[in-house]
């Protein structure tokens, strides 16, 4: 049997680097980068699909994610993740978590697939050599880090401490870290990186 499978965007930082949110910061075919993670997600199988947001900010692309915004500006990503699994184990109906970094609005479904269907504790994967994002998480390795039982700070730790599998995909999104114009303008061939 497949795997049931869940989606949550981290999008909750104030984006500093980018000039605004990254949630709300924009792709060519105006989509914002919410809306691009969101359909990979849906695409690749997810549901549901959940959002963390800065404070006060609702989820501008109704694409059907559940928004979870966060109690304070400038909380560590751990803190981000925990929240958004908080919600999201609220909901029985998956297995797998895909996590996924919104300034990594390029990532593709099959993507998610392949992780989803890795079947360990913890899936990354892996493109040209380099790992990247999106993470798969068993459901019972993110109640862990939602119950403050693993505590991080990071979610490296989090992946050396159980199995993880590195899942080799043909997707450079997972190594495009959008997280300033300057990158997303390299990631879409328009110039180098900052």
């Amino acid at each position: 049997m497949a795997a049931r499978v869940a989606g949550l965007i981290l999008a909750g930082g104030a984006g500093v680097r980018f000039g605004r949110p990254k949630a709300f910061a924009t792709l060519p075919d105006g989509r914002t980068f919410l809306a691009a993670c969101a359909e990979a997600l849906a695409a690749g199988g997810a549901s549901p699909i959940t959002a963390t947001l800065p404070p006060g900010a609702a989820a501008q692309d109704r694409q059907a994610v559940a928004a979870v915004p966060l109690a304070a500006p400038g909380l560590p990503m751990f803190e981000s993740i925990r929240a958004g699994l908080g919600a999201l184990l609220a909901t029985p109906d998956w297995d797998v978590v895909v996590v996924l970094p919104v300034d990594h609005p390029l990532v593709r479904p099959g993507t998610v697939r392949a992780l989803a269907a890795a079947g360990a504790d913890a899936a990354i994967p892996s493109f040209g050599g380099k790992h990247g994002h999106p993470v798969a998480l068993a459901r019972a390795v993110a109640a862990t880090i939602a119950s403050g039982e693993r505590a991080g700070p990071t979610l490296r730790e989090v992946l050396h401490a159980v199995r993880t599998v590195v899942v080799a995909v043909d997707d450079p999104g997972t190594t495009a870290n959008c997280n300033t114009p300057a990158a997303l303008a390299a990631a879409l061939g328009g110039g180098a990186p900052d």
